[in-house]
């Protein structure tokens, strides 16, 4: 704990106020290397959290992707981050927490009312028009966070949504790719039920409770497997589409739980 604090101070405070005003500048004059910084931040967020990132296969770079993922911690988002350079699909109460919001709208993410049907077409629009630029859209597929030991249906509604918003945008040779990610040890140590309670984001816990831990906890070492991307037609059918990416995401995180290796994508 005393190293993270005096990292907090040393390197985290500091790169912050480097890089807020560098990636708000990026964005205001739509540079092409937007996702640059946010990468280099995440990177610097792993170190501040302990978590050691192994990466398996690769995102699909140069053209329009979905990426559909599980969900199990906040620290996802850092994981993934810190490997790629996506932009993230939001609840819309993450865009109104203090400092949080800011940090998300930096990185240009997406958020949605997930209490308004309606705006399910609005989000579609804006991972379609983001997707046409050749950027990654990635998604948490589920709806909600889980504790890392199986994955839970996927919801095809927006990625049938998004499938119309990015042939209206112009996004051609669209590829939706499935990711997941695990949390397979926990300093040095297998990660069993038990330990996954002091990682997952559960609705038993308040989100002061779940910093805490997560600060205060042990190294983790996360596994982020990129799985084979497949086109993504307006023509397909969304449920069967959705399906696939959800067996492919579940396939992956049983056998890292199990301690398998998996084929590179």
């Amino acid at each position: 704990m005393i190293f993270r604090v005096v990292f907090f101070i040393v390197v985290l405070v500091p790169a912050m106020i480097v890089i807020i005003p560098a990636q708000a500048l990026i964005n205001a004059l739509k540079l092409p290397f937007w996702g640059v910084l946010p990468r280099l931040f995440h990177r610097i967020g792993c170190i501040f959290l302990g978590m050691r990132v192994t990466v398996i296969g690769q995102p699909a770079t140069g053209r329009p992707t979905l990426l559909v993922s599980n969900h199990i911690s906040w620290t996802d988002i850092i994981a993934v981050g810190s490997v790629a350079e996506v932009t993230f699909v939001a609840k819309r109460e993450v865009g109104e927490w203090f400092f949080v919001g800011m940090m998300a709208r930096l990185q240009k993410t997406i958020f949605v009312d997930r209490t308004r049907r309606s705006d399910a077409g609005r989000t579609a629009q804006e991972m379609g028009a983001h997707m046409a630029g050749g950027n990654a859209v990635l998604l948490f597929a589920e709806g909600q966070s889980d504790i890392g030991t199986h994955v839970l249906p996927f919801r095809s509604a927006l990625v049938g949504a998004a499938q119309h918003a990015m042939i209206e945008a112009g996004a051609d040779d669209v590829m939706i790719q499935p990711l997941t990610i695990a949390y397979t040890r926990l300093q040095g140590l297998p990660v069993g039920r038990t330990e996954r309670s002091l990682i997952a984001w559960i609705k038993s816990k308040s989100v002061k409770q779940n910093i805490k831990e997560i600060l205060a906890g042990p190294v983790k070492e996360v596994t982020v497997a990129f799985g084979t991307p497949r086109p993504l037609r307006d023509t397909d059918n969304r449920k069967l589409v959705t399906k696939a990416a959800e067996n492919d995401v579940r396939a992956m995180l049983v056998a890292l739980n199990r301690g398998q290796k998996l084929p590179v994508a």
